[in-house]
């Protein structure tokens, strides 16, 4: 058994039927350059290959007697390859609407806890004789890191694939523990939490002391704290629809705007996420009094901890500075309060977060998740943020997967309780590709998110590059590069 740590358990807890807590992959390859075709089968192939590289494939989440200490993964002895791997065949050709259409279809439903979490899905039948992958991994299991290296697992860095050394030993599951044997392990962890919880308690106090005394400093600007964002239409209970909605940038765009501004990557996906949703909110007639806030999440995974699996993720908040209308001060603005929420976030230091999470029960934290959906409890407190923006890097060169070169690769994350919105960016091939997931009920009009990214950037280019520079191409209804 493995047991899970506070973060991950977290989002075991907190998941609902409106708001299931997974992330996902919308990858688009061309069959085109693999030697001996592509199908259903040569995927399948390729991941009961690589089964013994990817652990999380076959565990399964067991919860404790009374939810009184956290679940734990075990190997699932009734694991079937079947149950996971599925193929969907859109009405052809199929655009980027259909498979976004198609996305949102699999990222809506809860991934069934009996048996390891996670599906995948071959969808045939896209314009231009592209095939589609989707993916997605219960949040608990992995974050943005480690689903990145999970994903490159099943990859291969040309069209010929990859020889894969067999395991060095059959994989022979172990029984599930018997609810006795898990009652009596949920005991030993409770006898010998009190001492864990004093650490915990000491150890972000003295954090919160650290974060304090550098705020009373002259001169200095403290990142939003929590629960201090203006309330949007984006903050309301969520229900179970979503919508999703892909687009990419070109990234040597994005680096020519970070290069001109002093500013980061980052900076810049931040402030094209916030003008997108300012310009939505504007259109919708109630335009934002306050600035924005974003909930960024960080990685804190070390390099001894690459492929394990769960998260090690910190989170900041940044102001999105949406009440400058300037574009390139708005950026500035933006940079700044990046910088001092990484500040901030060292001073929290790297594992405050997961440690504060594992002091709560998981059955209270259920309970508390399964009335805030029942009542709304949020509603009377200031959100916590108004979206969520998560990036990370991906490689510069071409991946294939059985032979077929990915030519789009889109990131999704889950949506958090209070929150409709969710933007998450990865880098590939000299591109930034977008994955928004809202709630339709929620956020007004999402699927104008992808042009308003696109408007945002190209305003800011704008102001930082010539004003002679011809308009950019639009890449919002195209596959891939």
């Amino acid at each position: 058994m493995e047991r899970l740590d506070g973060l991950d358990s977290s989002f075991v807890s907190l998941e609902t039927s409106a708001a299931p807590m997974q992330v996902a992959m919308t990858a688009v390859f061309d069959p085109s350059t693999a030697p001996v075709g592509y199908s259903f089968e040569s995927l399948r192939t390729v991941v009961e290959d690589r089964l013994h590289l990817v652990p999380p494939f076959r565990r399964r989440l067991i919860e404790m007697p009374g939810r009184i200490q956290h679940p734990v993964w075990v190997d699932d002895p009734a694991f079937d390859l079947e149950e996971h791997l599925h193929r969907h065949v859109l009405p052809s050709p199929g655009g980027p609407i259909e498979l976004e259409e198609f996305t949102a279809q699999v990222i809506s439903r809860p991934l069934d806890r009996s048996r390891p979490l996670w599906e995948m899905y071959l969808v045939e039948g896209l314009e231009g004789g592209m095939v589609g992958v989707v993916t997605k991994v219960h949040h608990a299991a992995i974050d943005g890191i480690s689903g990145a290296e999970l994903t490159a697992t099943l990859l291969d860095v040309g069209p010929e694939p990859t020889p894969v050394a067999p395991p060095d030993s059959e994989w022979l599951p172990e029984p599930l523990p018997s609810t006795r044997a898990r009652a009596r392990d949920s005991v030993d962890q409770v006898l010998r939490q009190p001492i864990e919880i004093a650490g915990d308690v000491a150890r972000a106090a003295i954090a919160g002391l650290r974060i304090w005394r550098h705020n009373r400093r002259p001169g200095t600007n403290p990142p939003p704290a929590p629960f201090s964002a203006p309330r949007t239409p984006c903050n309301a209970p969520l229900t179970s629809c979503r919508h999703v909605g892909f687009t990419h940038l070109g990234l040597d765009e994005v680096k020519q705007i970070k290069n001109a501004t002093d500013a980061t990557v980052n900076d810049v996906v931040l402030a094209v996420c916030g003008a997108a949703l300012r310009t939505v909110l504007e259109d919708s007639g109630e335009p934002p009094q306050r600035s924005l806030v974003a909930a960024v999440p960080v990685s804190v995974r070390k390099k001894e901890q690459r492929g394990a699996m769960g998260n090690r993720l910190s989170v900041m908040l940044v102001d999105l500075a949406t009440t400058i209308d300037d574009p390139v001060a708005r950026l500035r603005a933006i940079a700044a309060g990046s910088r001092a929420a990484k500040t901030q976030d060292r001073l929290l230091g790297p594992d405050t977060i997961s440690q504060l999470a594992r002091l709560t029960p998981p059955a209270i934290l259920a309970r508390a998740g399964a009335l805030e959906s029942q009542l709304n409890l949020l509603a009377r407190l200031p959100p916590l943020c108004n979206l969520i923006v998560s990036s990370f890097p991906g490689p510069a060169f071409p991946l294939y997967c059985a032979g077929a070169r990915m030519v789009a690769a889109y990131p999704m994350g889950p949506l958090m309780v209070g929150t409709g919105l969710n933007i998450t960016v990865q880098s590939y091939l000299g591109s930034l590709w977008f994955g928004v997931v809202a709630c339709p009920d929620v956020v007004p009009e999402p699927w104008t998110l992808p042009a308003r990214m696109t408007d945002a950037l190209d305003e800011l280019t704008k102001q930082v590059t010539s004003p002679k520079r011809a308009p950019r191409a639009r890449t919002i209804a195209t596959f891939g590069v």
